[in-house]
């Protein structure tokens, strides 16, 4: 039986894996990674020369082939041939054309496509993640801000659906305040593994020239180099926990984004966005249809799916360097960061400009029951009951009001009389304007003076609190970024200079 290596005379690249494969990484590379791919040639042989890899004739040949092909190659332009198999042997395919093969192959020397790809994927999430970051940032100042503006402003709080007790729209506020921050916190935790460099770990195992690892980590920007250098190819963490991060970010955002839409229903309407906001229905001229909300809704979701797909694909894969967790995955999950970003840009403009109606808040407080708890708490505390026979006396006030399709304070001391005598076979020491002082939202509102509360006093502290914690999530992520931004600088001097032209 013949050798099939032996009678197989196909030519690479397939054509069908040509269309399929080939040339959309090679257009993945040129449309996401050119500028990564240039730092790390630059990095890589600035630390060849360092090192003694090199010489100095050498590198300052190689440096003047790169610069020259930067200044005449516009990626944007390129269209794959199949010439050769991917971007990084067109790099590799171009310097030989201007120094010679010998020369042109010396910059692979010490390195690997595989800690090249996953450190171009580090850069690519690192960009992604800025942007990211800061725009979260900047939602988390403007739901501080509004949690401030409207700290003393009523609103009726739901559970299970159903209206529950009123509280301020600066109290909600601030409970999304806290989870954003929360958010903000686990994608810096992210940040800390994209920022870990993997050059230097070649293929799998390192190599025996005398690299210098850490040099390439602080020229690329990166924190530090990731240590094991198995971990480097391999372990795709740093993906897993980005997008992990992300996934949780948009499934919290959603919930309140939920809230907004059911909030400005007609009929609820106790929030009010701007026409600047609304679109008119095209066939029913009195519809105020607020439907960034719902665009909101959906790009938060998609998102999350998107966000999720890139764990799914990283399922069940082996522990090494793979084709899964490269080039076509990383391009698919850029498009999570690009729904991301409209949500948040949207949603703090959404947030900044929405303001509560307060004749509905007023309207649905009075017609709900929603201060009956305090009764139930003030007839602890003022007539010395126990809570369950406040409670009940409270169940029987409201179901009276309710059934007379009447209000609260207006409407409720005379069944609160009957029921408190039949409760207790004494009359109450509450006379009607205190009774109606203990059932409006205001003084609902003013005795929540504990930790966490709606109350002007814990409010105003917690308010405090979220920022300073803004600024020091800020200053965290500016510490980062200057330190990429000298990076950057340094990686430009030591280049110049091995052109001599520092």
């Amino acid at each position: 039986m013949t050798d099939p290596r032996l009678a197989d005379q196909s030519v690479f690249p397939d054509p069908v894996y040509k269309e399929t494969v080939l040339r959309p990484l090679f257009d993945g590379a040129k449309d996401h990674h050119v500028e990564g791919f240039r730092a790390i040639d630059r990095a890589h042989l600035v630390m060849l020369a360092q090192t003694g890899i090199l010489d100095a004739d050498q590198v300052r040949e190689i440096a003047g082939a790169l610069e020259s092909i930067d200044a005449e190659i516009d990626p944007a332009a390129l269209v794959y041939t199949g010439e050769v198999e991917d971007f990084f042997f067109l790099i590799e395919k171009e310097l030989k054309k201007r120094i010679g093969p010998d020369l042109g192959g010396r910059l692979h020397t010490a390195r690997s496509r595989n800690d090249i790809d996953h450190t171009l994927f580090k850069l690519g999430l690192r960009e992604r993640l800025n942007l990211l970051i800061n725009k979260a940032l900047k939602l988390h100042s403007t739901l501080i801000e509004a949690a401030e503006r409207e700290q003393a402003t009523l609103i009726v709080a739901y559970t299970h659906g159903q209206p529950a007790q009123p509280t301020t729209f600066g109290h909600y506020l601030s409970a999304i305040v806290e989870f954003v921050g929360r958010d903000i916190e686990r994608l810096l935790q992210a940040y800390r593994l994209v920022d870990l460099s993997p050059m230097g770990a070649a293929a799998i195992t390192t190599t025996g020239f005398p690299t210098d690892r850490a040099l390439v980590a602080e020229l690329l920007g990166f924190a530090a180099p990731l240590q094991n250098s198995y971990s480097c190819i391999a372990g795709v963490d740093y993906i897993t926990a980005t997008y992990s991060a992300m996934e949780l970010m948009f499934l919290h955002l959603g919930r309140p984004i939920q809230d907004f839409q059911v909030w400005t229903s007609f009929e609820v309407g106790q929030l009010y966005v701007p026409n600047s906001l609304v679109q008119i229905s095209s066939i029913m001229p009195q519809k105020r249809n607020p439907v960034p909300i719902e665009h909101l809704r959906h790009l938060a979701s998609q998102t999350c799916g998107r966000a999720r797909a890139m764990l799914t694909v990283m399922h069940n894969t082996p522990f090494t360097d793979m084709n899964d967790s490269e080039g076509e995955t990383q391009s698919m999950g850029y498009g999570a960061f690009e729904s991301a970003y409209r949500v948040l840009d949207l949603l703090a403009a959404l947030v900044a400009q929405v303001r509560i109606n307060p004749e509905r808040v007023r309207a649905n407080i009075n017609r709900s029951c929603i201060t009956i708890t305090e009764l139930a708490d003030s007839l602890v505390r003022r007539e010395g009951l126990s809570f369950r026979e406040g409670h009940e006396i409270a169940a029987s006030v409201a179901k009276a009001v309710v059934a007379a399709g009447g209000d609260l304070a207006g409407d409720g001391y005379a069944p609160f009389l009957a029921a408190f005598e039949h409760a207790t076979g004494r009359k109450s020491a509450l006379d009607a304007a205190a009774f109606a002082e203990i059932v409006s939202p205001e003084y609902f509102v003013a005795v929540r003076t504990r930790f966490g509360g709606p109350a002007p006093e814990p409010l105003q502290a917690a308010i405090t609190d979220y920022k300073k914690d803004a600024a020091a999530l800020a200053a965290q992520h500016q510490t980062i970024l200057r330190r990429q931004d000298e990076a950057a600088r340094m990686l430009n001097e030591r280049f110049d200079a091995l052109k001599g032209t520092a």
